[in-house]
Formats: C-alpha cells, structure tokens, sequence
C-alpha cells in the first residue's frame, strides 16, 4: 500500500513537473518578439494602419512584443526580402501590398518568387481609393471626364506614387476602361503628387481616401468617383466608377500579413487567430474605421488564392498598359 501511494506520488510530481516544464517553454518562446517588417516607410498608411494595431496584436498573442521595422524601397522587394530570408519560425512576418504581386510584372528581375517564397497567412482588408480632379477640371463625374479626355487626347496628365505602383495601375486602369489617352507623371510619393494636383500642375490622380479627404473637404480637389465595388461611408455621395458606366474599374490598395514559406500549419492557424481577434477588437475597429480602413479578414487559404488571382489580373494591366520599370 505504502509503494502504491509513493509511486502516484512521484507520478504527480512528474506530470506537475513536465507541465511547468511546458509552461517555462511557452513563457521562454513569448519572450522573443515578433519581428513585423513592413516595406514601407514610417508615417504611410500601412505603417499607421499596423502601428494603431500592435496593442491589440500584442495582447491576442498572449502578451508576446511586436516590434515593427520599416524597411522601405524598391516597391517593397527590400523588406519583403527580409522576410523571405528569415527562418520559418513565426518569429519574423511582414505586411504586403498590392505591389507585392504586381512586382512581377513590372519588374525585369525578382529576387524571390512572390507567390512560392512566402506563406500568406491572412489577407487583413483594404483601404479604398477614389479618383479625383484638380478644382478648376471642368468635369463632376465620370461622364464628364471621359468626354474631356477624348476631346483633348493626350493633354491631360495623371498622376501616381511612383512608376509602377498601385496608383500608377488604378490611372492606367481607368484610362483603359474609360478609353482615353492620358499622360502619367510618376513623383517620389503620395505627398509631392497631392500638392502638384492641387497646384494644378497634374490635373488627376488615383489615391487613397485618406490622403486627399482635408482636401475633399476644403474643395481644393474634387471627388470623382470611388475605385472600388462599394461607396465609402464618408463621402457616400460619391458613386463607384463602376455605377457611372466602367464596371471593370475595381481597384483597393489591400494589406496582408504573410510569413516566409513553408510556415508551419500551426504556427499559421495561431498567427491568423492573432491577427483576427487584433483587428475586431473595438479599439482597432475604431481606428481602422477612423482611416477609412475596410476589414474583412480572409482565410489563409483564401489569402493564398487572392494573391494569385490579384497578380493575373494585374499582369494583363501592366501589359495593356506597357508599364515597366527598370
């Protein structure tokens, strides 16, 4: 009787024993960061997006640090790079774009396959674009401005964030579904494109909501028509440019959250219940709401077949529009 009892005694003690043991594992992997590399620079609408994020991130993962590192350039090969390089440990993801599956395209050479070389783990949501005009364009919708366009082909200029990029492809695919001939001038950023628009040295441009809204409102600018399937909530008075006539005009500039390849399906279901739970948390919600944001999170799976999907049809943009980039 006496051995019995010794014997569910050291039993107890061994299993107490190997789950403190799991418990000091856990608490031990918590204490390493996760390493979010975001391939733009620090202040832009991804950045804001994940920064106003990394609270909620850090709780869902059971308190385990968030530390962002902006590696910006070259359309956001650098820091994806980074990401592709690291091991498939969980320990470092990144955030992509749209111009991560446009990259391809636009580019000779890749230094990484942007499909095979990454595990999308979530497709986050996106934020919504408009296409709007300098004041004095004498045109208040789409209607109008395609008849502008093709009464004076060639003279009137647009302009992106850069050869290449997702507003660079938003232009050229309104230009190709209104069939107009118009001129892009590509500048260093967002913020140097808005302020020659407003000075007129443009006369239109595709960007975000966010970035031209004070501009919207004070009337320098005027609001054409929305890019994407569905109005947005701020400007409700604005149609789609696919309610105006061009229904295949349908662009968003999306955010993801991917790892490197080969990612471990758990360490995939754990980071996508992370980044979920992150972003329907209220004080998330109220922020992306507060950016125009639009969240909807997708299924790896479903992220994986969205990329996909995103760089065929915009391969056949970048070659109707011959978009290149050297």
């Amino acid at each position: 009787m006496k051995n019995k009892i010794q014997r569910r005694t050291l039993t107890k003690f061994a299993l107490t024993g190997l789950a403190m043991a799991a418990a000091g594992l856990r608490a031990h992997a918590t204490e390493k960061p996760l390493r979010l590399v975001l391939p733009v620079s620090a202040g832009s609408g991804v950045d804001t997006i994940m920064r106003a994020a990394v609270p909620s991130l850090t709780k869902a993962l059971d308190g385990q640090a968030v530390v962002i590192d902006n590696l910006p350039g070259a359309g956001g090969i650098t820091g994806t790079s980074v990401v592709v390089r690291a091991p498939a440990d969980g320990l470092t993801l990144g955030i992509v774009s749209n111009n991560h599956v446009v990259n391809p395209s636009v580019f000779k050479k890749m230094p990484f396959d942007v499909l095979n070389d990454v595990t999308p783990i979530c497709v986050i949501g996106a934020t919504p674009f408009v296409l709007v005009v300098n004041a004095k364009v004498p045109a208040q919708n789409v209607r109008e401005l395609q008849a502008l366009l093709k009464a004076k082909p060639g003279e009137y200029n647009y302009g992106s964030s850069g050869n290449g990029t997702i507003l660079h492809l938003g232009g050229a695919m309104f230009a190709d579904a209104a069939g107009v001939d118009v001129h892009h001038i590509p500048y260093k950023g967002v913020g140097p494109m808005v302020a020659d628009l407003i000075g007129g040295q443009i006369q239109m441009a595709v960007t975000s909501v966010p970035s031209v809204q004070g501009q919207l409102k004070s009337g320098a600018l005027r609001a054409i028509g929305v890019m994407g399937k569905a109005r947005v909530p701020s400007l409700p008075e604005i149609p789609t440019v696919a309610e105006q006539g061009l229904p295949s005009v349908d662009i968003a500039g999306w955010f993801a959250l991917i790892g490197p390849a080969k990612l471990p399906g758990a360490q995939v279901e754990r980071l996508h219940a992370a980044i979920v739970t992150a972003f329907n948390t209220p004080e998330t919600r109220d922020a992306m709401l507060k950016q125009e944001n639009i969240i909807n999170p997708m299924s790896p799976e479903a992220s994986a077949q969205f990329f996909r999907t995103e760089q065929e049809r915009y391969a056949q943009l970048v070659k109707t529009a011959k978009i290149s980039v050297e």
